[in-house]
């Protein structure tokens, strides 16, 4: 009797501490499980100055490749200045800050001009350069004016005026094709080279004079 209550009672033991490794087990899993979840919090906004240089980084890339053409450049270009004038007046206005309605604002004006860097960008208008003298010159300026953007030492309206300036060009080159079968005479690259000069120039002085278009937040 005394052997028979013993094994019972050794029995019920076992099982009793099964269990409780089994439970043990359980919630260490479980407790595991609840670690490894992570919440991924959301993506801060971001910041008007940084709205900003994605806007000017995306319109110097459409402009190094091509997709953009010194026309479309231009009226991007002065749109932005027109959002930046718009920015600089509200901070002056408010000790340097912009208050929580002009931050919407500025972000809907931004909002319109990414939708139309996008379509401008993925138009059927593009900057084709050539293989000729002429499209060579085109293609550098270009260049050096997407550096300009990128680096910040071209401000909106800077680029705005270089990019209008190139049109010109561009317009007159197309126009002087047109009326000789598609050629340029020896004169008239002798004045594209002349005007292209005269931008070189200007490239250089608004990449180098005191105004940069370093963002503020």
């Amino acid at each position: 009797m005394s052997f028979q209550f013993s094994k019972w009672t050794v029995l019920s033991a076992a099982v009793l501490l099964f269990g409780t490794v089994a439970m043990g087990q359980d919630t260490s899993s479980t407790g595991s499980s609840t670690q490894g979840t992570t919440t991924t919090a959301p993506a801060p906004k971001p910041t008007i100055a940084q709205r900003k240089e994605n806007q000017q980084d995306r319109i110097a890339n459409g402009v190094q490749s091509g997709q953009l053409t010194a026309g479309e450049t231009s009226k991007l270009e002065t749109k932005e200045a027109a959002i930046n004038g718009e920015t600089r007046a509200d901070r002056a206005a408010n000790g340097g800050k912009l208050t929580a309605a002009e931050k919407q604002q500025v972000n809907k004006q931004q909002n319109q001009l990414s939708k139309q860097i996008y379509t401008d960008k993925h138009n059927a208008n593009t900057a084709q350069y050539g293989n000729n003298k002429v499209g060579q010159r085109r293609e550098n300026q270009q260049d050096r004016i997407a550096q300009g953007i990128k680096s910040g030492q071209l401000t909106a309206g800077e680029t705005a005026k270089l990019e209008n300036q190139q049109k010109g060009i561009n317009q007159q080159v197309k126009a002087d094709r047109a009326a000789n079968g598609g050629k340029l005479t020896a004169g008239e690259k002798k004045q594209v080279n002349k005007e292209q000069n005269a931008a070189s120039k200007n490239i250089y002085n608004k990449k180098h004079n005191a105004n940069t278009q370093q963002p503020k937040k």
